[in-house]
């Protein structure tokens, strides 16, 4: 899939998003916030769902768990521009109530397509919601900054998952802010372990579709992976 092709698809996706009535939150929003960023990142950050300022702007993460996002990326050297960010729920829950386990469900193929399409080594998970619907059954106390294989059937099993808290729990925890700062300097190594674990079951996919039909293409190859330096995005965090 060329840069366009995929560009094009999200677009197609949040256009659908923005229309979507599936669940109960499409009643009381003013707009759905189907995310944003680069197509051809290979980390996607995964919030749970919108708030007030998100709702009214139609973007994820504008309000002031946003700005602390946008510093953590920093940290490490990236913008926002440089990474996806999405939520699994694209409508905000009445009052910013928790999701519920239906409106999560109802916004998954949104969510599945979304990640089918950009094909990110690396999702970051924000909030427990998003961790849960990734890596189900998983405690962020006990598994915030580790990296796991994904468990779900949003992610191929070659992808890998980070785990961290809501930037907004450091907004009312302060003690988290320092754990949120650690924790998003893990991130690298992540996404390095993430690119190894991708190459070290490429030539299992190699096989798998020299033996298929003509007919079906290969798999794509993994956004980032130019060996150019200037085109690695580990760069950015030199």
């Amino acid at each position: 899939m060329t840069p366009d092709e995929r560009q094009g698809a999200l677009d197609s996706i949040a256009a659908e998003v923005r229309g979507c009535n599936a669940c109960r939150l499409h009643e009381t929003r003013t707009l759905a916030v189907p995310g944003e960023g680069n197509p051809e990142t290979e980390v996607v950050f995964v919030g749970e769902g919108p708030g007030f300022n998100e709702d009214r702007q139609g973007r994820p993460f504008v309000g002031a768990a946003g700005a602390f996002l946008t510093e953590l990326l920093g940290t490490v050297g990236w913008n926002r521009s440089d990474v996806f960010i999405t939520n699994v729920v694209k409508c905000r829950p009445p009052e910013n109530r928790d999701p519920e386990p239906d409106e999560i469900a109802a916004c998954a193929p949104h969510l599945r397509r979304q990640l089918s399409v950009i094909d990110p080594a690396l999702v970051v998970t924000l909030g427990r919601h998003s961790l849960g619907t990734f890596l189900p059954g998983a405690r962020i106390g006990q598994v915030h900054g580790t990296a796991r294989p994904a468990e779900s059937g949003l992610l191929p099993p070659e992808s890998t998952v980070f785990a961290m808290y809501h930037p907004a729990a450091a907004l009312h925890q302060g003690a988290l802010r320092r754990t949120l700062l650690d924790d998003m300097t893990a991130v690298p190594v992540a996404l390095r372990d993430a690119r190894e674990r991708r190459t070290a079951t490429a030539p299992a996919a190699a096989a798998t579709a020299a033996a298929a039909p003509a007919t079906v293409p290969a798999p794509p190859s993994v956004p980032g992976s130019d060996p150019d330096p200037a085109a690695d995005q580990l760069t950015l965090f030199a």
